[in-house]
């Protein structure tokens, strides 16, 4: 995976979108998508920001074949990530236009991450693992035409997962997501963003 950070404060807000398709997932994550951020539900929050970016929303029920048939980008945007700012996924569909390449928004990982040892059958913890080298998938995953055309059906299920069966396929560019474009996995991690997103 390659890397394509740029600094959000350096993206270009007024830009113009190129023709995008999106849908916000929400399947396979329980009922957490329909907690309530700043009054709304994640869910509507980020099919707010996918509409604002530009992308024209659609849903699961239009055909993968009606998807191949439009010809445009197609965006993937998380309902766990839901105050990704709309400049950040349109600087997203226009960054995979540009490289011809998968472009997966990620976030730096700064918990401390240990490896797990063995020893006489007991779990112990190993050496502490660079930090440098790693991310965690947020949102979105924005596919151009020519990989839309190569899938048969929607990427579906976790985005870390889809992530890694798309770059076994195809060159997949990471690009950092804002602080507010963070994943919750909680109702404490939707808090925090709220707090986060303030203002």
């Amino acid at each position: 995976m390659e890397d394509a950070y740029a600094d959000y404060d350096e993206i270009d807000e007024t830009a113009e979108v190129p023709p995008a398709l999106g849908i916000v997932a929400e399947d396979g994550r329980g009922s957490l998508p329909f907690a309530l951020i700043h009054g709304e539900a994640l869910v509507a929050a980020a099919t707010w920001s996918l509409g604002e970016s530009g992308v024209t929303p659609v849903d699961f029920t239009t055909s993968w074949e009606g998807m191949v048939a439009a010809e445009e980008p197609v965006v993937l945007h998380d309902s766990l990530c839901p105050m990704t700012p709309p400049a950040f996924i349109a600087h997203c569909v226009s960054t995979a236009l540009a490289r011809e390449a998968v472009v997966v928004g990620v976030r730096p990982v700064t918990d401390t991450v240990k490896k797990l040892g063995n020893e006489d059958g007991a779990p112990i913890l190993g050496e502490t693992v660079d930090r440098s080298a790693l991310v965690s998938v947020a949102s979105p995953i924005v596919l151009p035409p020519a990989v839309v055309a190569a899938l048969e059906d929607w990427p579906a299920g976790d985005f870390a997962e889809i992530t890694g069966s798309l770059a076994r396929r195809f060159p997949v560019v990471s690009v950092e997501a804002p602080p507010v474009g963070r994943r919750v996995a909680s109702e404490d991690d939707v808090r925090l963003l709220e707090a986060l997103s303030r203002g």
